[in-house]
């Protein structure tokens, strides 16, 4: 039986008098790949960073590879969860070379200094870099890439530690038509593949959905709508109540889109 990386049990998160997460009660397994989906504001980013260690439940408890958040130092896990974001991407520096915002990520920094890295880091991200589409790009400057791009560097860090938990918000955003199937594609085989760590992608798209992707989590003004496999989970009725519109879903060839009625 596959083991659980994320247990939360009755998460809130209040700011300011604001409710942003209500009551969520929420389980991953290892060899599950998770969607979540809800419109802005509806506290997908905050569940991320509590998922993250980077933020702990105002109400509730929440347990992350094991261990609970408020009893572990996060420093120790961190390592552990390999995280891909916008606000990531934007403490990278400009002028870092791709293989070190790859090779940094080791030491959980995102501008090389003085460290020191062994051959067998180098091989593995050169090995990551060319599992996601960038063979011969370890030289180029990040701020030099397209939008694209920068997003494949991005993940290719965020699993160079060959993390136990991938968390991915918004991959595809900002990306064009053929950047973002460029990488969905990537992803649904990452996603496919028994030896990688359980994901979970937040996203504003049903089409940006990859294939290999086992469940769906909904969310609405902080509360869960819908969350189990993707057949029971991802229907009409559950985006119809999450978006406050009439929404009809379609599938075809393991890919989704959505319309409104």
């Amino acid at each position: 039986m596959a083991s659980t990386v994320l247990e939360f049990r009755d998460v809130s998160v209040v700011r300011d008098g604001n409710t942003i997460l209500d009551g969520v009660d929420w389980s991953v397994a290892e060899d599950e790949r998770w969607v979540i989906l809800g419109p802005n504001g509806a506290g997908k980013t905050t569940l991320l960073q509590i998922a993250a260690a980077a933020m702990h439940p105002t109400k509730g408890s929440a347990e992350v590879l094991l261990e609970s958040l408020g009893k572990v130092d996060v420093f120790e896990l961190r390592p552990m969860i390999g995280f891909a974001s916008t606000a990531m991407a934007r403490k990278i520096p400009r002028n870092e070379t791709v293989i070190d915002v790859v090779l940094t990520a080791a030491y959980s920094v995102t501008g090389r200094w003085n460290e020191e890295y062994e051959a067998i880091d180098e091989r593995r991200a050169q090995r990551v870099l060319s599992e996601w589409g960038l063979e011969g790009f370890a030289d180029r400057r990040f701020g030099s890439l397209s939008d694209g791009e920068q997003k494949r560097v991005q993940i290719a860090r965020a699993v160079m530690t060959d993390p136990e938990l991938l968390l991915l918000d918004e991959p595809a955003a900002s990306l064009d038509l053929g950047a973002r199937e460029e990488l969905v594609t990537l992803l649904g085989g990452y996603a496919s593949s028994s030896a990688s760590p359980a994901i979970v992608m937040v996203t504003h798209h049903v089409e940006e959905i990859p294939h290999g992707f086992t469940h769906a989590l909904l969310l609405k003004q902080g509360g869960v709508v819908a969350a189990g496999p993707l057949a029971e989970a991802l229907t009409s009725e559950n985006l119809t109540e999450t978006f406050g519109l009439s929404i009809e879903l379609s599938e075809q060839g393991g890919r989704y889109v959505a319309r409104a009625a």
